[in-house]
């Protein structure tokens, strides 16, 4: 059958043809919100008023709202989440360095190593 088993790698979508969807992190989810977020906007706005053509705008503007704004989340918590895998890195890197010698802060020092320090 046809599809079973492929190995051809999925294409990848480029929104305006720069914003690739498949590689750039938070574009995917924030490209989703966005869509949501426009259809929330645009229909609640529709139902309220009757007026379809204020109505698009509003939901293209929740599209761009709402994308942008889960995009800078998204991207603040991936910054945050990658400065927490370096220190930890460090840490781990440190810890192995460490272990053992004069320098390891878990070390129980005796008086002796504490007077020559």
């Amino acid at each position: 059958m046809a599809g079973e088993g492929d190995s051809e790698p999925r294409k990848s979508f480029k929104l305006l043809g720069f914003l690739d969807v498949k590689n750039v992190p938070c574009a995917r989810e924030s490209v989703l919100y966005g869509s949501l977020g426009s259809l929330v906007m645009g229909l609640g706005h529709f139902l309220a008023t009757s007026r379809v053509r204020r109505s698009c705008d509003v939901a293209v503007g929740g599209f761009i709202c709402t994308m942008l704004g889960y995009w800078f989340y998204c991207r603040y918590n991936l910054a945050q989440q990658r400065i927490r895998q370096r220190m930890l890195k460090e840490g781990m890197q440190n810890k192995i360095l460490f272990e053992g010698s004069y320098l390891d802060p878990e070390k129980e020092q005796t008086g002796s190593e504490r007077s020559d320090s």
